[in-house]
């Protein structure tokens, strides 16, 4: 065999076994014709010793060695001699004194060194993506697909003993062009016609629950032909779960208790249970995001009475029209942030969507505000306006006015920017949190018609049901997303089981009979075919082990991703192929 150990696995109380190790040169010393070598594998460092007076033709072939060669060693196991022990690495009390080595591959010169250590490579990404199989041998890389791999196994764990089925769901499957764009697949033995791949098993997992098995999941492949950033790739991982004759109190308890046992597993974390759950509203309202961060405070307020009469008048119009004026308290503010540093806030405000950046500073409550906006209030609306935003003296506050939604959501990304700035979010806390009470509609003005919240099998609230068809901008749904340190891990609902309300639904959207049959006319056949209550969620398996490994960008947790264009760097992909393929598929392409 190749080896006996792993390059991990030789301890103290191993001393005077022979023992042979198969790997990589990770490091060469070379001390009085005596040859050192760091033997590595996915294990572990072994310290590989060939001393010329023992072995003089094995000590010159060691000294051909070069980084990343791949050799099968074997000798004895001795303890290293005292002064020379290694107490950074588990083998650092022992060397293995060689006395046969095999080259079984020799290695060009890589173009980055293989580190170890744990924590981001200084190493440029784009280079690092085209060496992708060299990136991979380095520790940190090693270490999150390992993570990676026991949060999987965590998890089929969890759901196993849950009696839950993982069933497979196809991957080419029908266009249903309504959420994001979607990967085409033309048909060669069906000319001019097309699969797509699925952005979700939605369809089929509700299909799985009409058909009787009750409990299902699996860890499967997902894919969105949309623009790239940091925590979405084109190809993605969610574990997918559905459960019938379940409340959403039954989903959300259920996934609390997976993430628990992921922690444990993974990190050796205890996390407390049940999880908060927030309404969408309350959360926009008070952090400004539906996915908001709960690891620091700075929480957003409402000041809109009590700057209806201002003599401001971006303030009162806006609260005349039906907006809203939103303040954020900066703690420390007034002194960190110069007039410099205050339009810069400005800028990332109106890149966030506002037209503008109102402010002031609260250096003593006694002298009033200073700044551009402190004349259009007196003592009194100062003091009113600074108790609502909890301000303390020394805070410099923020103002957006908006509607609603808009102007929480510019507090709340200039929430995030300042704590981050601030060094106010740590990043050894886990805060979970439940986000419910999502509206089940929104109006689309470019549209001029409404658009479903979640997706178009989301049921409403039971609170709401009566006026769903009256009011469709004022009903609550049964949707559900699952929130992490300011990260959306997963997403789902309880389902529309009930034909004739899933009816309703497609006609709030727009939709006629015609185009529903045409559409979805294979799952209302299932739905009318005797669908029992259930629901699920789909949680971003990439995401959480990003998380869990402490890495912003989900590329770090996958082994083979696509660059922020979505090619492949190491494989040159996408790339072009032949006139015969398309003459197969009857496809000419336009110049």
């Amino acid at each position: 065999m190749y080896r006996t150990h792993t390059c991990g696995e030789l301890r103290a109380p191993d001393a005077k076994k022979t023992a042979t190790l198969a790997g990589w040169v990770h490091a060469r010393r070379d001390h009085g014709g005596v040859v050192f070598i760091d033997l590595r594998d996915r294990y572990g460092l072994t310290q590989v010793v060939f001393n010329p007076q023992e072995k003089p033709q094995l000590a010159d072939l060691a000294h051909t060695l070069k980084f990343e060669d791949v050799i099968e060693v074997a000798g004895l196991v001795r303890p290293r001699p005292e002064g020379t022990l290694n107490p950074h690495i588990p083998t650092g009390q022992i060397e293995l004194a060689a006395d046969r080595l095999t080259i079984l591959s020799r290695a060009t010169p890589s173009p980055f060194e293989i580190d170890l250590a744990p924590g981001r490579s200084k190493v440029a990404e784009e280079t690092r993506l085209t060496y992708r199989y060299l990136d991979l041998r380095r520790g940190a890389m090693q270490r999150n697909l390992l993570l990676r791999h026991k949060a999987a196994i965590a998890m089929r764990k969890f759901l196993d003993a849950e009696s839950f089925l993982e069933i497979e769901t196809p991957f080419l499957y029908k266009s249903t062009p309504e959420g994001a764009r979607e990967f085409l697949v033309p048909s060669r033995a069906n000319p001019h016609q097309f699969f797509a791949l699925p952005q979700s098993p939605q369809v089929f997992k509700q299909i799985l629950m009409v058909a009787g098995f009750d409990r299902y999941f699996q860890i499967v492949r997902c894919f969105r032909d949309e623009d790239l950033r940091a925590d979405r790739q084109p190809e993605f991982t969610q574990l997918d779960l559905e459960m019938s004759f379940a409340h959403q109190g039954d989903i959300l308890s259920l996934i609390e208790r997976l993430m628990a046992a992921v922690l444990k597993e993974c990190l050796g974390r205890e996390i407390p249970l049940p999880f908060r759950r927030i309404p969408y509203r309350e959360a926009m309202d008070q952090w400004g995001s539906d996915k908001p961060d709960l690891r620091f405070g700075m929480e957003i307020a409402d000041v809109t009475e009590a700057v209806r009469a201002s003599p401001f008048k971006v303030f009162s119009e806006t609260a005349a029209r039906g907006g809203s004026v939103k303040a954020l308290a900066v703690p420390g503010g007034a002194g960190r942030y110069g007039r410099a540093q205050v339009d810069k806030l400005a800028q990332k405000a109106v890149a966030l969507g506002a037209k503008g950046l109102a402010w002031a500073k609260l250096e003593k409550a006694a002298a009033g505000w200073t700044g551009p906006i402190a004349k259009f209030f007196d003592a009194a609306a100062q003091k009113e306006i600074g108790a609502r935003a909890g301000a303390k003296d020394g805070d410099l506050l923020l103002f957006a006015a908006d509607n609603w939604e808009k102007a929480c959501a510019v507090l709340g990304g200039l929430r995030l920017s300042i704590g981050a700035e601030m060094g106010l979010i740590p990043a050894d806390r886990f805060e979970f949190a439940w986000v419910v009470e999502f509206p089940m509609f929104f109006h689309s003005e470019a549209d001029g018609k409404w658009v479903a919240g979640h997706h178009l099998f989301t049921n409403v609230h039971p609170e709401d049901a009566a006026k769903m068809e009256k009011d469709p901008g004022g009903t609550r749904s049964l949707q559900h997303d699952l929130v992490l340190n300011g990260h959306e891990i997963g997403g789902g609902s309880v389902r529309i089981h009930d034909w004739e309300l899933q009816r309703k639904v497609f006609g709030i959207l727009g939709m006629t009979e015609e185009e529903a049959r045409e559409k979805f006319g294979f799952f209302i056949d299932v739905l009318k075919s005797g669908a029992p209550p259930h629901g699920g969620i789909a949680l971003g398996f990439d995401r959480i082990v990003a998380l869990v490994a402490g890495e912003e960008n989900i590329r770090e947790v996958i082994a083979f991703p696509k660059t922020h264009k979505g090619t492949c760097l190491m494989t040159g992909s996408p790339s072009r192929v032949t006139d015969k393929q398309l003459d197969e598929l009857h496809i000419q392409l336009k110049k």
